[in-house]
């Protein structure tokens, strides 16, 4: 029997466990095109059934593609340059073969030349030992750059298949749908897109010629994102919604910034400095003395989103670190980052447990 596969997230459809991926009602596999329970609640009713997908999984199906001649496209998130990392792509793609795409260039504040960010997205990649063909940016959501992108994919090729790779939620499918949308003209059976992580599940094939394709596939899960942490109706609220503002607090020592519920930034050593933060308009950023923040965090009503099971500030993580002088950013994963230039200052940052954060070279 041919197998079908959801047009939505690339599950392969089967009729008889609705707690498995890929189930559909009998009935719908009259459909020309069909959708699976999962996609159709996601799509319809913005609702998410748990998978049981797992790491290993989307390593299998990376190792599956790596075995032929392909042209990798590597998105990364431009917001969330650490969380979009996966940790030794290169042991499992041929350099040679791949094509990264700083995506969501539309958060980023226009004011920024393009040129800057590239060379900053070299620099940090370069860092993290990645090994690329070339880079561009882009944005599914705007349209940014899709004919450079196309001219490259075309390029780069060579009549090969082309497989886009990347974490959850950078993006993969928003950037392919806009694509279809933009030049073979399809509106309707696109790719299946949330801010839920891991919408894709298998790989989904889309024609480029009549000897290749162009292939979305499911993202690698990196553990240390807010968004795995976070209880599935707020989600949305760490999806920026559009360009970041900067904004500026004037910070004193023994100083506290909480953002919503879900991290807290101490100053606790140094004179006064700004703290210029990047992060989703929906996330309130909350400004207190230091000796105050503990029962803020309990008595403040705005302080939202928590992490489901966090009762108390003191359950979560700490790092500190020591601030040299030059302009770093602070980055949260999965959240946003802050930046901050101060010497012989010290901070320390309360996050949930397993949520990464990072020091970097200034982005903006």
């Amino acid at each position: 029997m041919t197998q079908i596969k959801c047009y939505g997230c690339g599950a392969v459809i089967q009729t008889n466990d609705p707690d498995k991926i890929g189930y559909t009602p009998e009935s719908a596999l009259a459909k020309e095109h069909v959708l699976c329970q999962r996609c159709f609640q996601m799509k319809n009713y913005h609702k998410l059934t748990k998978t049981q997908m797992t790491r290993n999984d989307y390593f299998a199906i990376l190792e599956e593609i790596s075995s032929k001649d392909n042209l990798y496209v590597y998105l990364i998130d431009l917001f969330d340059f650490n969380g979009s990392l996966i940790s030794g792509l290169n042991r499992h793609l041929n350099s040679d073969n791949i094509l990264i795409v700083g995506n969501k260039r539309d958060v980023l504040p226009k004011s920024i030349k393009d040129q800057k960010i590239e060379h900053w997205l070299r620099r940090q990649l370069n860092g993290d030992g990645v090994k690329y063909l070339d880079v561009i940016l882009s944005s599914g959501k705007t349209n940014y750059h899709l004919d450079e992108l196309i001219d490259k994919i075309n390029h780069y090729r060579n009549g090969r298949n082309v497989y886009v790779v990347g974490v959850t939620n950078v993006g993969k499918s928003s950037l392919i749908n806009a694509l279809l949308k933009h030049y073979a003209n399809v509106d309707s059976h696109l790719i299946t897109t949330s801010e839920f992580p891991g919408t894709t599940l298998g790989t989904i094939e889309i024609e480029l010629d009549e000897k290749s394709s162009l292939y979305d596939t499911p993202g690698i899960v990196n553990e240390h994102q807010m968004a795995n942490r976070l209880a599935i109706e707020d989600l949305g609220l760490i999806v920026p919604k559009g360009e970041l503002r900067p904004m500026n607090f004037q910070i004193n020592s023994d100083q506290t910034l909480y953002f919503g519920g879900l991290a807290r930034v101490d100053y606790f050593q140094g004179e006064k400095t700004p703290f210029i933060c990047y992060f989703p308009r929906q996330i309130r950023i909350h400004r207190t003395k230091t000796v105050n923040a503990k029962r803020v965090y309990h008595n403040d009503a705005t302080l939202l989103p928590k992490i489901p099971g966090i009762e108390d500030v003191d359950q979560m993580q700490s790092y500190v670190f020591n601030l040299d002088g030059t302009k770093q950013d602070i980055v949260i994963s999965g959240l946003g980052f802050f930046t901050v230039t101060q010497k012989n200052g010290k901070i320390k940052v309360m996050v949930p447990k397993g949520i990464g954060v990072f020091v970097r070279e200034a982005l903006i």
